[in-house]
């Protein structure tokens, strides 16, 4: 973009990816950052803490807030999610509201336009799935949302196969101001590499166990130590709730607590890029998701 002198101007800005549990916010993310940070599964509220993901490119930088889905609280943890990703929007420059066009608007939806109306801030659609729908029905869906809300701008997108990802970022930088490059060019993500291996650890747990026991799952790194021949030594706890779900995780002759650590091991390798033993605890912590001190040890409910 060149301003009336010939001179190129920057920008730069905040953006807010904000949506119902489990519409495919953190699949957008890693898909616009080109490397995987925030982590995915089919399990709702995945994402626990706000995930700041920078992407730097020649004309602009823009700095994505992945935050936990907007949804009812039903415990101490589930309102400092909430808190977290209503709290992003007060910040921002721009807000990304991403909606599964594969699912009906719902009550998830009307909660987070009603916040949406108080925030002041421009708010562009993005209709992700797109790949699982027929094109027949992308139009109904976005008059089916654009009647309740003045959106600046509408993105059909698919962030899995990675179909119109250019229009959304062409569309996102319309709305961000001229500005410096807040972060080095090479940084992805202000998160600590320790944070980022849990939550890979995470990530595989609940892909790999059912029902009760993923939103019971949380993981903490106590070492992470090089090693004189550069292998990585990573001792991590997972934490539940009750016994019966330690149990689970650990499975029959410890099966699928060894199946958890190969799956992301390979994650936790790509991301440091050297070999890594990963050394892996399972934990009871009691109700640890309605107990304040547990929850500030385990990183939540700082703000």
């Amino acid at each position: 973009m060149e301003t009336g002198t010939g001179k190129k101007t920057y920008k730069s800005g905040f953006i807010s990816v904000i949506g119902r549990p489990n519409v495919g916010k953190s699949t957008l993310i890693n898909s616009l950052i080109g490397q995987k940070i925030a982590i995915m599964s089919d399990k709702p509220q995945t994402t626990r803490n706000r995930i700041l993901c920078v992407l730097t490119q020649p004309d602009a930088q823009l700095v994505f807030l992945d935050t936990p889905g907007i949804h009812k609280p039903k415990h101490k943890l589930g309102e400092y999610m909430v808190k977290a990703a209503e709290g992003t929007l007060k910040e921002v420059d721009a807000i990304l509201f991403v909606v599964d066009a594969t699912e009906k608007m719902g009550p998830g939806e009307y909660y987070i336009l009603e916040r949406l109306h108080t925030t002041h801030k421009p708010v562009i659609l993005v209709v992700n799935k797109l790949d699982l729908i027929e094109k027949s029905r992308v139009l109904p869906i976005i008059s089916h949302y654009t009647e309740k809300y003045s959106f600046v701008g509408v993105v059909p997108i698919s962030a899995k196969k990675e179909t119109n990802l250019d229009g959304l970022l062409s569309e996102v930088k319309k709305y961000l101001p001229e500005g410096p490059q807040y972060y080095p060019e090479d940084m992805v993500t202000d998160q600590p590499e320790r944070l980022i291996v849990a939550e890979l650890v995470r990530e595989k747990a609940l892909e790999l166990t059912r029902e009760e026991v993923p939103h019971a799952i949380a993981v903490d790194v106590d070492e992470m130590t090089t090693r004189p021949n550069d292998d990585v030594y990573i001792r991590a706890t997972i934490y539940v709730e009750r016994e019966s779900q330690k149990g689970i995780v650990i499975g029959a002759k410890g099966a699928l607590l060894k199946e958890i650590g190969a799956l992301a091991r390979g994650d936790v390798e790509a991301l440091l890029g050297s070999k890594v033993y990963l050394d892996l605890w399972v934990k009871v912590k009691k109700d640890w998701r309605d107990r304040d001190g547990i929850l500030r040890n385990l990183g939540f409910g700082g703000q």
